[in-house]
């Protein structure tokens, strides 16, 4: 099951997966929440989950999708290249992560061994994953919880309160509250500060 707010880029994995045997589409899904709906109608073995999307974000849809139906097997397919979301991903439940930048290559294989049940994650980043660990003396970043992470992310990115809220369909006093939660952990007293600390992990460009 396909499952990405873009139906250019459902339509481009579909194309992908229709020239093989073994592999076939079950369902597409625009947000997570429809994600939610249709998932026990199509029962698919593998859900290919984009992070990014209006609503529900990929996050809390894969911890929603794994506490209804803990053996879902979810390969999260993603724009973000940085460490964080790949750790945040797997940390979640996820069997694999992979960058849309490398889906032409890797995705049928990808999704092969998530069907499997094994971990796939694409060699470049589990070596950056690696690194990090094995240099790194805590990242402040792994104090946040899911939706803090995710309204972190689009902060950074300048969003603002009232944007954030209408994307999410949360209230402005609920976005404020992650704010909160957010600088206390993070020991940022601005949004720009905020933004440094994305810059500095890769979330966004500088």
């Amino acid at each position: 099951m396909l499952v990405d707010d873009h139906a250019v880029v459902r339509m481009g994995f579909r194309l992908l997966l229709d020239t093989t045997s073994d592999l076939r589409v079950v369902g597409e899904c625009g947000s997570g929440e429809e994600a939610l709906k249709c998932f026990a109608e199509v029962a698919p073995d593998v859900v290919v989950l984009d992070l990014s999307m209006g609503g529900m974000g990929g996050l809390e849809t894969l911890s929603r999708l794994l506490a209804k139906w803990p053996a879902v097997r979810v390969l999260v397919l993603s724009a973000h290249e940085d460490t964080a979301h790949p750790r945040r991903a797997l940390a979640a439940g996820a069997l694999g992560y992979l960058t849309k930048r490398s889906a032409a290559d890797a995705l049928i294989e990808a999704i092969r061994q998530v069907a499997a049940g094994k971990l796939f994650l694409e060699p470049a980043l589990a070596q950056e994953i690696v690194v990090e660990q094995v240099g790194s003396q805590g990242n402040p970043l792994e104090a946040l919880s899911a939706r803090e992470f995710e309204v972190f992310v689009m902060l950074a990115r300048g969003k603002s309160v009232a944007d954030i809220a209408e994307v999410l369909f949360l209230s402005p006093r609920t976005v404020g509250t992650h704010l909160y939660n957010i600088k206390q952990k993070l020991g940022a007293g601005n949004s720009a500060e905020l933004t440094l600390i994305a810059i500095r992990n890769g979330l966004i460009d500088a």
